[in-house]
């Protein structure tokens, strides 16, 4: 039996797919990447914004037409958007036979089992359950990094954000269930963990009463096998000196941090429902580069806001061009449905979102070339992700960019390396580097 699985969306829902597909391999289903050849295809959707929405209802639909031409026998939905409008995916098309919510991820086995039978089949777990389902993961992401999530769902409840109503409040992971999965993954070859969560810095504050990331960090860097260990999602309010001094200490963690912080205007942040002011975000971000110097900063920014003024937007250019970041990303606000900023007035206009997500993105651009500038002549270690076709070249990564959110380089070099292979190189241009040493 052959099975096609889609996943959309964060990386958070490719750590759950990863998992479905283990349980899936572990019954002897074979995983196919051609939908011709599929029997049973599974979407794990994400609706966090309109855009990916979009995305996944047309996702869903161009599967469905597999099932009308009869070479399909089975259409099953998952993830957020199965959610969120499980009623309207089952009513509207009707070509799914099986819809899974975000923490009923554990019973893709049944769902296969009772779709094949031609029943259909609907799971929507309480939102205070956690899977802790022990399998081995099948990693999708070229076998030398994988994302470990430690946690699901979050309590911070933004205006704008629908995650706790599709996630459920925050629940961390066992630490003995993260260490066992981050060994497994090690022993398959993973030689980059990255951690992921709603929230990744408040790991542990339910189960165990306080806040427990640097002890899980400090555990994950015995295991051998592991050569970066990265953080994302880290609410900058949340940053302990705890965490700030593991950072400096074990050598396995990247000097890497993606602090969210969404804007910088402080009547902007309270309409949000974020829990720091511009001030706050300052002394964060200059404790951090104080105590570790060589940290990379990542950060994300919504634009159009309900209520945003040219003088608020004014302010975060203001404050982008004072910060620096080294990795920024903006998004023009989405309205969603049942969240509070959906129904504040003053929403802002297409057009103008737009106009001010470019005027941020270009202020950001001049800061990216300035400090690939500052780079020529340092020397670096090198990630190898794979090589350049027909050129004696590879692309990589350092411990400044994370997967698919940051950007790539490119090794030159006449040395036979491999995927997840270390390099150490030199910069020698904004994104051009040359081999000086191996290691592996």
């Amino acid at each position: 039996m052959n099975i096609l699985f889609i996943s959309l969306g964060c990386d958070k829902n490719l750590a759950d797919s990863e998992t479905m597909l283990g349980m899936l391999a572990s019954r002897g289903y074979q995983i196919v990447d051609e939908e011709e050849k599929a029997d049973v295809i599974i979407v794990n959707t994400c609706c966090f914004i309109h855009d990916a929405m979009e995305e996944s209802i047309e996702t869903i639909l161009q599967m469905a037409e597999y099932k009308k031409s009869g070479s399909l026998k089975a259409l099953i939905v998952t993830g957020c958007m199965a959610e969120r409008y499980r009623e309207e995916i089952t009513k509207e098309i009707p070509e799914v036979d099986a819809v899974l919510g975000t923490a009923s991820y554990g019973h893709i086995l049944d769902a296969v089992d009772e779709a094949l039978k031609g029943h259909s089949y609907l799971m929507m777990e309480p939102l205070n359950i956690l899977p802790i389902i022990e399998t081995h993961r099948l990693v999708t992401t070229g076998g030398h990094y994988a994302y470990l999530k430690i946690a699901e769902g979050c309590d911070k409840h933004c205006t704008y954000c629908i995650i706790p109503k599709l996630r459920g409040d925050f629940r961390s992971v066992p630490m003995d269930h993260l260490i066992k999965e981050a060994e497994q993954l090690a022993a398959d070859g993973v030689k980059e963990l990255i951690l992921v969560a709603q929230e990744t810095t408040l790991y542990g504050k339910d189960l165990y009463g306080e806040k427990k990331l640097p002890e899980l960090l400090h555990k994950l860097c015995q295991i051998s096998g592991i050569r970066w260990i990265r953080i994302l999602y880290c609410y900058p309010e949340e940053i302990t000196e705890e965490l700030i001094q593991t950072m400096k200490e074990e050598p396995k963690i990247c000097h890497y941090l993606d602090l969210p912080i969404q804007h910088a205007s402080d009547g902007i942040l309270k309409r949000m429902g974020r829990r720091t002011s511009k001030e706050e975000l300052v002394h964060i971000i200059s404790r951090l580069r104080e105590e570790i110097p060589d940290i990379t900063l990542r950060t994300t920014l919504i634009t159009g806001f309900p209520g945003e003024t040219q003088e608020q937007h004014e302010e975060l250019m203001d404050f982008v061009d004072e910060m620096e970041f080294d990795r920024l990303g903006v998004f023009t606000y989405s309205p969603e449905e049942g969240t509070p900023a959906a129904s504040m007035p003053d929403q802002i206009e297409e057009s103008i979102k737009e106009d001010r997500r470019a005027e941020l993105m270009e202020l950001q651009q001049e800061i990216a070339f300035e400090q690939a500038e500052n780079m020529i002549g340092k020397e670096v270690l090198v990630m190898i992700e794979g090589k350049v076709a027909d050129e004696n070249a590879y692309v990589g990564r350092t411990y400044k960019d994370a997967p698919n959110v940051d950007g790539l380089i490119f090794v030159n070099t006449d040395a036979e390396l491999m995927s997840g292979d270390f390099a150490k190189v030199k910069v020698t241009g904004a994104c051009e580097y040359d081999l000086i040493g191996e290691l592996m």
